[in-house]
């Protein structure tokens, strides 16, 4: 079954075109986050910044791109939103756009999630 006409959220916009579905231009389109008037959903998942993330954006992430990730996300987000899903923000912007993120994310799984994806 097809999704209906005018879709679109964090995964693309469903129109077949998967050129127009990149990070960037889904944050283009429908900001840094899905508003909770668009969810499809009855609750949207809460936003979660590691200490392995944070560790992330202080090695990689250059303070510059930090702090206009920063004035992107608190302009973007609802004015409740607290530091948690500021920063998850700021990671996303930092990170989203890199299709090798996961291999640099890797470098910080701990111990037990190395060996739960079987990494080890």
């Amino acid at each position: 079954t097809m999704p209906p006409k005018d879709v679109d959220g964090s995964c693309g916009n469903f129109n077949g075109n998967v050129d127009d579905d990149t990070t960037q231009a889904i944050f283009d389109r429908i900001g840094a986050r899905v508003p909770a008037t668009d969810m499809l959903f009855s609750r949207g998942a809460s936003a979660q910044f590691t200490p392995e993330e944070k560790e992330m954006l202080q090695k990689y992430c250059s303070s510059a791109i930090v702090a206009e990730a920063k004035l992107h996300c608190v302009k973007e987000l609802p004015a409740d939103v607290n530091e948690v899903g500021i920063n998850a923000c700021i990671f996303d912007q930092c990170f989203g756009m890199n299709e090798h993120a996961l291999q640099t994310a890797k470098q910080f799984a701990t111990q037990e999630e190395r060996a739960r994806l079987g990494l080890e």
